[in-house]
């Protein structure tokens, strides 16, 4: 099997942050696709508290307008570290993490 080195990024923030006037999250991306890290995925979650304690939940009983997002990306080390300095200028709050993985890539017409 084919595997390399990489390192899996997730950055922890919440619906209603934002970068300027643009969602956080869709900054994310779109910095991610201008870099030309391989992919990025935004995942809504259910329910989350962060560091300030408040819980935000799709619950009915509670629903919150602010629900918890992660976004994910996977590439080697050398993009991931290149976009995490530019986050750093913009991310104000939230959590990131970086875990070392072993990563194929598949790709359209060939690997």
């Amino acid at each position: 099997m084919d595997l390399s080195d990489g390192h899996l990024l997730r950055i922890y923030i919440g619906e209603q942050d934002r970068h300027d006037d643009e969602p956080m999250h869709q900054w994310l991306v779109s910095e991610a696709h201008r870099q030309g890290v391989a992919g990025a995925t935004v995942l809504r979650g259910m329910e989350g508290f962060g560091a300030d304690g408040s819980l935000h939940t799709a619950r009915v009983l509670r629903l919150s307008t602010d629900l918890p997002l992660v976004v994910e990306m996977v590439d080697t080390p050398d993009k991931i570290e290149a976009y995490l300095a530019v986050v750093d200028t913009a991310l104000e709050r939230g959590l990131v993490t970086v875990e070392k993985v072993r990563m194929k890539f598949y790709r359209q017409g060939g690997n």
